[in-house]
């Protein structure tokens, strides 16, 4: 398994790559929050999109998912880094995304 840092700058483009060649992927959607303690909000979700509204907009990460329309979004305030973690094949297994109070919201992938 290997972890790749993704450039700010390229966050944009790259979450409406990955939302492409990714929806309807099952995930897990992990948060580990220094002050309320970790949470799995849901499991076995299909990803129907990850929307990244730059900084010079809102400077948000929305989290959709559902298999013929939103069933559930989770907002990221202000991230700071994105890793993604890869197995041995290339493919994502994780997405993990900290934001500017240290919260971590990881993204487990199936299949």
């Amino acid at each position: 398994m290997s972890n790749k840092q993704i450039d700010p700058e390229r966050w944009v483009e790259f979450f409406d790559q990955f939302t492409n060649g990714n929806r309807g992927r099952l995930i897990k959607l992990e948060i580990v929050d220094p002050e309320r303690g970790d949470q799995i909000p849901l499991q076995n979700a299909p990803l129907w999109s990850l929307a990244y509204d730059s900084v010079n907009r809102d400077n948000d990460l929305t989290i959709s998912t559902g298999q013929e329309e939103v069933t559930y979004a989770h907002t990221i305030h202000a991230p700071k880094t994105v890793w993604e973690a890869l197995d041995r094949n290339g493919k994502v297994v994780a997405l993990e995304i900290v934001d500017e109070s240290k919260t971590q919201t990881i993204l487990h992938f199936k299949g």
